[in-house]
């Protein structure tokens, strides 16, 4: 399995550093960006399949990983993801990109992330592949899903009271692998939780490096609400995959990214955990889209 290089990026204007992983590769620059109480190395299986062909960085959020854990809820608005989504963009754009992120790749709620980052600055991203993103149900829509005020309490409550330490690594690989949550993930995908998601203690034990109180509060302060502002301001084409085994409306999706200039909605056999589930759906939807666009050039 490819290793990726470790990176800190200060972001002085942010008030953060972010911890990035690094798979390298000489091709076009793909950010990723984690789902909630995840961390970028969760995303290596797709990491390792993409870099034949592409320069592959994955991102930290705040609060996870190896990335500042700034104190408060505040710290966890959604904005202040695609606003750090945004800046690491500049930067790595800049630097090796050309000024632009070929693909700006977000699982769940780092999907809303990416598609609030390229709302803000449309000319930084050429293409959006959102891997069943968090939107909520748009304004008109909103009534229609009485239910979402009490899965959003459960998830919170969920975070607050979930286990944090462990006296090993294989003891936290085997609590997670009895558990519902992860029993559709690929063996190597837990291996890269239980490497990534943990760090070690002085007292040897290991514990999440997402704490359920930055979990908790990422999901109590919730996506902002007219997500289909952001569909609309965001000008990149977008690969939407929808997970139909996820927790998400399809008509919701619809209606939110049909807003969208140029985006496609897939539908997928998966659950909502995509990247560690069926990676290969991930590669496909960053590659097939690729091809298709290199062929009508020709």
């Amino acid at each position: 399995m490819l290793h990726p290089v470790a990176r800190r990026l200060p972001l002085p204007e942010r008030g953060v550093e972010i911890a990035l992983l690094d798979w390298g590769g000489d091709g076009p620059l793909v950010l990723m960006h984690h789902a909630n109480g995840f961390c970028a190395g969760t995303l290596g299986l797709v990491a390792g399949a993409l870099v034949p062909q592409h320069r592959v960085i994955g991102m930290d959020a705040r609060g996870h990983g190896a990335s500042s854990k700034p104190e408060g809820p505040a710290a966890y608005h959604w904005d202040e993801f695609a606003e750090d989504y945004l800046a690491v963009a500049r930067r790595l754009a800049d630097a090796c990109g050309g000024g632009r992120v070929a693909v700006a790749l977000g699982h769940s709620f780092g999907g809303t992330a990416a598609l609030g980052a390229a709302a803000r600055e449309p000319a930084r991203f050429e293409r959006l592949v959102l891997v069943d993103p968090v939107v909520p149900p748009p304004p008109e829509m909103a009534g229609g899903d009485p239910t979402r005020p009490a899965r959003i309490a459960r998830l919170v409550d969920g975070a607050r009271r979930r286990r944090s330490v462990w006296a090993s690594r294989a003891e936290a690989r085997a609590h997670f692998a009895a558990r519902s949550l992860f029993e559709r993930w690929l063996p190597e995908a837990l291996d890269l939780y239980v490497e990534y998601g943990l760090f070690e203690r002085a007292d040897g034990s290991v514990e999440l490096a997402c704490p359920g109180a930055v979990e908790a509060a990422v999901f109590a302060n919730g996506p902002p609400t007219d997500v289909v502002e952001l569909a609309q301001r965001a000008k990149a084409p977008a690969t939407v995959l929808w997970a139909r085994h996820g927790d998400f409306s399809h008509r919701v999706f619809e209606r939110v990214f049909g807003a969208m200039e140029r985006a496609a909605v897939r539908e997928i056999d998966c659950g909502h955990l995509v990247p560690m589930e069926r990676p290969d759906l991930v590669v496909d939807a960053v590659l097939a889209k690729e091809a298709e666009w290199r062929s009508s050039r020709t």
